[in-house]
C-alpha cells in the first residue's frame, strides 16, 4: 500500500456567496493508497460527503464553489477537469455508493436497466453481457430472485433492498477509488457483514481503494487501514485505526467513541437505561395487534393484473403497553417497516385486526382517523423522502400542531424553537429548506415533527440509522426521556442490536413476514432461542480494530422457511 492513488491538499467548499456563504470543507488535505480503506468519520454536517462528492464534480454548480485546492488522481487534477472527463471517470474508475438509495435510483426506470447502463457505456458490454454481471451482483449482495429483482422499480423494494441495489451497481465496474457513502446504514447486521465482506474481497481481489464515509465505529474497527476524523468542516486529527481507538489525541475523537454503543453494555439489566431519576412505570397495553397479513403485488403490464406477489406480513400479532418498547429487528423486507405501517394504518391489511388505545384502527373513519393521528405518530426511515422540499423546516415541523390545533402564533414559534433544540439543531436552522441539511439533520429534523404533537404511541423506523454515534446518543437520551417522563410506547424498528438492548424492553425477531422470536430484552439478546436470531447477533461489528476481523458465513436467503418456529423454545413466544 506505498503508491499513493488520490492526494487531496487545502481543498475548501463553500455553499452561497459574499458574508452569507457556509464554508463546508476547509483546507482538507490527506493522501489514498493503492489497496487502503481510508475512513472519513464525523458528526453529521462535519462535511465528509461534501468533500468526496467535490472529487467526483457531484455538488450543484450554483450554490457550491470549491474555493481552493487540487485532488490528483492519476496525474489529473479531478477538481478542474472536463465534464466529459468526469464523466468518463464516475462510474468506471471511480465509483460511490450513495447514502439515500431512494433519492440516487431513478423511480421510473427498472432496477435491470439501472444496472447495466453504466457496463454497456463505461465497461463497452454487451446488453447481454451487462445482464449477466448485474445478475451476479445482485446475488453477491444478497438479494434472492435476481431475474425478478432486474423488472422491478426502486419503489417496490424495501430501504436496505434498494441500498444493495446501490452498492451492486457501484461495484459492478471493478472500480479502482470506491466512495462508500454510508454504505450500510440501511442494512440489518447480517447482509451488513456480507456486504463488508464482498468491500473487503473486492479490496484484497483488485487492490481497490476505497474511502469509507460513516459515523458506524464498528465497521470503521472492521473494515479501516486509517481514519480521518472531521469536525466542522476541518481535518482534527488523522492515524491508522489501531492508534485512532487506542491512544485518540483529540478531545473531540474521544467524545465520539465513547458515544459507541456496544452491545452487552447494558445486558445485565432488566430495563432500558433509566435517564430520569424515577420513570413511569410500564402502563396497560396501550397496542393490540392480532393476524396481520398482508400480500404486495407487483402488477401485470395492464391495471395490476399477473404480476408476481409477495407476503410481506403473515399471522403478525403482538401487544405493546403504555411506557414500554418492543423493538423489531430482521432483515430488510422481512417486514418490519410494513409491520409499523400497518398499526398506524398507514395502508391497509388483507387481514387482522389493530386496536391501539381501545380503538379499532381499521375501522375508522377518516375524520376519527385523522383525529387518532395525535396519538400515534411515526419516524420514517428515509427523512429526505418524508419532507416536503418546499416548506421550511421550522414550518414543516409546526405543521402538526397547526393541524391539531395545539398552538400559533407566538406560542407555536416558542414549541418550535425548543423542538429544535432538544433534538440538537440551532434556532436559525428554522428558515432553511431540507436540501440545506445533511442526512443526520434532516433525520433530527422529522423526530422533531412527530414529537410536537404529544403521542402516546411512536411508531420509529431507523429513527438513528442516518445519525452519527453522538447525535445518536442524544436522539437515544431525549427518546428515553420522554418515555420514561410521559410513558411514550415506542415500537422501534432497528438493526443496530446494540442501541436494540439499550432502549428496548421486549424484542421481536422478523424474518420472511413472520415473527420467528421474541420476548423480554435479555431473554432474547442473553439466550436466544431461534438459529436466525443468533445469526443476527453474531454479525454485530465490534468497534475494536484489534479483533481478528471474521469474515462470517452469508446466510443464505430462504434457508428459513415463512413461519419457522420450530426452534422456539417453548414459553418464549408471546401470545399471538
Amino acid at each position: 500500500m506505498s503508491e499513493t492513488l488520490l492526494s487531496v491538499q487545502d481543498l475548501t467548499v463553500a455553499f452561497g456567496r459574499g458574508p452569507e456563504r457556509n464554508v463546508a470543507v476547509k483546507g482538507l488535505s490527506y493522501d489514498l493508497r493503492k489497496g487502503e480503506t481510508l475512513a472519513i468519520v464525523g458528526e453529521s454536517g462535519s462535511g465528509k460527503s461534501v468533500s468526496s462528492m467535490a472529487l467526483l464534480g457531484l455538488l450543484p454548480p450554483r450554490s457550491a464553489c470549491i474555493e481552493s485546492g487540487r485532488a490528483m488522481f492519476r496525474d489529473r487534477d479531478l477538481l478542474t477537469l472536463p465534464e466529459a472527463d468526469k464523466r468518463a471517470l464516475r462510474g468506471d474508475a471511480i465509483t460511490m455508493i450513495f447514502q439515500e438509495p431512494m433519492t440516487s435510483l431513478t423511480p421510473v426506470l427498472r432496477i435491470g436497466l439501472q444496472l447495466t447502463e453504466a457496463l454497456v457505456e463505461h465497461k463497452a458490454m454487451s446488453q447481454r453481457e451487462a445482464e449477466a454481471r448485474a445478475r451476479e451482483m445482485l446475488r453477491l449482495v444478497g438479494l434472492d430472485q435476481p431475474e425478478r429483482r432486474m423488472r422491478q422499480f426502486p419503489h417496490e423494494l424495501s430501504g436496505g433492498m434498494r441500498q444493495r441495489v446501490m452498492i451492486a451497481m457501484a461495484m459492478a465496474a471493478d472500480p479502482a477509488i470506491l466512495i462508500a457513502d454510508e454504505p450500510t446504514t440501511a442494512l440489518d447486521v447480517t447482509v451488513q457483514a456480507q456486504i463488508l465482506n464482498l468491500m473487503r474481497g473486492l479490496k484484497d481481489q483488485f487492490s481497490t481503494s476505497i474511502i469509507l464515509i460513516t459515523h458506524d465505529m464498528g465497521v470503521v474497527a472492521e473494515m479501516a487501514d486509517r481514519v480521518v476524523v472531521m469536525n466542522r468542516g476541518r481535518k482534527v486529527e488523522e492515524g491508522p485505526v489501531s492508534t485512532l481507538f487506542t491512544a485518540p489525541k483529540e478531545a473531540y475523537t474521544r467524545r465520539l467513541l465513547d458515544a459507541v454503543p456496544r452491545l452487552g453494555a447494558y445486558a445485565a439489566a432488566a430495563e432500558p437505561r433509566r435517564v430520569v431519576e424515577a420513570p413511569a412505570p410500564v402502563g396497560d397495553t396501550l397496542v393490540r395487534a392480532r393476524g396481520m397479513s398482508k400480500t404486495f403485488s407487483s402488477g401485470g403490464f395492464l391495471f395490476g393484473r399477473g404480476g408476481a406477489t409477495t407476503r410481506a406480513m403473515q399471522d403478525v400479532g403482538f401487544e405493546l403497553k403504555a411506557g414500554e418498547t418492543l423493538a423489531l429487528v430482521g432483515e430488510s423486507g422481512s417486514g418490519k417497516s410494513t409491520t409499523g405501517r400497518a398499526v398506524l394504518r398507514l395502508m391497509e391489511l388483507d387481514a387482522g385486526e389493530v386496536e391501539v388505545d381501545g380503538v379499532d384502527v381499521r375501522n375508522l373513519s377518516s375524520s376519527g382517523l385523522r383525529k387518532a393521528r395525535r396519538r400515534m405518530q411515526m419516524i420514517f426511515q428515509d427523512p429526505f423522502a418524508s419532507l416536503n422540499p418546499r416548506m421550511s423546516v421550522g414550518k414543516l415541523v409546526a405543521e402538526p400542531m397547526t393541524i391539531h390545533g395545539i398552538a400559533s402564533g407566538s406560542e407555536l414559534d416558542g414549541r418550535v424553537e425548543e423542538l429544535f433544540r432538544r433534538v440538537g439543531l440551532e434556532a436559525d436552522h428554522i428558515r432553511r429548506y431540507p436540501h440545506e441539511f445533511s442526512g443526520g439533520q434532516r433525520q433530527r429534523i422529522a423526530i422533531a415533527r412527530a414529537l410536537g404533537v404529544g403521542p402516546k404511541l411512536i411508531v420509529a423506523d431507523e429513527p438513528t440509522s442516518a445519525l452519527d454515534v453522538s447525535v445518536q446518543a442524544q436522539v437515544l437520551e431525549l427518546m428515553l426521556e420522554l418515555q420514561q417522563s410521559l410513558g411514550l410506547a415506542y415500537l422501534f424498528i432497528s438493526h443496530d442490536m446494540a442501541v436494540v438492548e439499550e432502549v428496548s424492553h421486549r424484542v421481536a425477531v422478523m424474518r420472511q413476514g413472520r415473527i420467528v422470536e421474541i420476548g423480554t430484552r435479555q431473554a432474547v439478546l442473553n439466550a436466544p432461542a431461534h438459529a436466525y436470531t443468533r445469526a443476527l447477533l453474531a454479525a454485530v461489528p465490534v468497534p475494536d480494530p484489534a479483533r481478528e476481523r471474521q469474515v462470517l458465513p452469508e446466510l443464505d436467503v430462504g434457508t428459513l422457511p415463512m413461519g419457522a418456529l420450530a426452534e422456539v423454545a417453548p414459553g418464549h413466544m408471546a401470545a399471538q
